[in-house]
């Protein structure tokens, strides 16, 4: 530690490192916890702070982003922080229309429909400079965190984003999407490769900015069987971290774990745990022992409580978070949720979760 109190990049030293310990597979005294959408509508502060503006305008102000972003730390006792920003900020970046629509979601008033779409995409290497708003929040919330906790930075994998740029918004099917993959296997391929080429720089300079580790969304791996994921989106999936690393390196800037959650897409867990990701994220529908057999050793896991057990009791939430530590087993291991949480949720019952997890996992290395 420098004699400042500051690290090697100018922002406080590291108070809570437990989280990037157990990311790196290292071992830790208790088990650290954050959650997905952890920054979120379940908080009266979060809803007060985001009445006035729209969506994307809030993401494009480093200020509101950095406040959102630190809400839930002055609650919760949380062992990470994760930026406030949204997956489809890549899209715009890449010049597509994405508007908010309270109560829809996202929608892309013209979204992909022919591969001649393709040609009014911008170049992905312009996409990190569009997406400087992201960096300059990333870079004062780190400061104003003061060291706290570490702050992940995060995008969607080129699979997911594609899905919303082909289908328009949200879809239970995918079908639109998953046309292209039949109909369209090279303008795919193609569309899938110019997401990862923005999506590289875009993740490096996060960590430029002061991201100290990186999660990739695949957040629609389960409209894909085996053969798909295998073919459209692991390809890509390993393609990000290795350049990711690669360029990081060539950047002289130190090295960060980084974290993959394919929703629903325990079929291809092993290929996962090998796809040069220090964490694999799992959601609520994978066993935790049977995630730990398949992936051996070699990975740290995340996850996996189902969200709407925090409409549980605070006694329920307590012996919930207790079988899942003792499925997940002390180390390689940060607690979380197996999805983001729900806007209707009882903050009382987010701060149970974060207790629960810290109480049991001191108890379970007394063992």
């Amino acid at each position: 530690m420098e004699a400042n109190g500051l690290g090697p990049q100018g922002f406080p030293e590291l108070k809570n490192d437990t989280f990037l310990r157990a990311a790196w597979g290292e071992d830790t005294d208790y088990t650290p916890v954050w959650c997905m959408r952890q920054a979120g509508r379940y908080l009266p502060e979060f809803r007060e702070t985001r009445a006035a503006q729209d969506f994307f305008s809030t993401c494009r102000s480093p200020e509101a982003c950095c406040e959102l972003t630190l809400q839930p730390l002055h609650r919760f006792p949380l062992d990470a922080a994760i930026i406030f920003s949204d997956i489809l900020v890549v899209p715009q970046a890449l010049g597509m229309e994405v508007t908010m629509v309270p109560g829809k979601g996202p929608s892309f008033p013209e979204p992909l429909r022919e591969e001649c779409d393709l040609e009014h995409l911008k170049h992905p290497a312009t996409v990190a400079s569009e997406l400087g708003y992201v960096f300059q929040a990333i870079t004062l919330t780190r400061q104003r965190l003061a060291g706290r906790v570490p702050l992940i930075g995060f995008a969607g994998a080129p699979w997911t984003l594609m899905t919303y740029m082909v289908e328009g918004g949200s879809s239970s099917t995918m079908a639109q999407a998953k046309r292209w993959l039949y109909q369209r296997p090279q303008a795919s391929h193609r569309l899938l490769r110019i997401l990862t080429d923005a999506l590289v720089p875009y993740l490096v300079g996060q960590v430029a900015a002061g991201a100290q580790a990186l999660q990739l969304f695949e957040s629609h791996a389960g409209h894909l069987g085996p053969l798909l994921f295998s073919k459209f989106a692991l390809p890509y999936i390993r393609d990000v971290a290795k350049q990711v690393k690669a360029q990081l390196q060539e950047a002289g800037l130190a090295p960060v774990p980084m974290i993959i959650f394919a929703k629903d897409g325990h079929f291809a867990l092993e290929e996962l745990a090998k796809a040069g990701y220090e964490v694999v994220g799992l959601d609520w529908t994978v066993a935790p022992k049977k995630a730990r057999e398949r992936v051996g050793k070699t990975v740290t896991l995340q996850g996996n409580l189902d969200p709407c057990a925090l409409y549980a009791s605070e006694e329920e939430i307590g012996r919930l978070v207790k079988q899942m530590l003792d499925d997940f087993g002390p180390q390689r291991y940060i607690a979380n949720l197996g999805h983001g949480l729900y806007p209707d949720m009882d903050p009382k019952h987010v701060g149970a979760f974060v207790d629960a997890v810290h109480k049991h996992s001191r108890l379970l290395r007394q063992k």
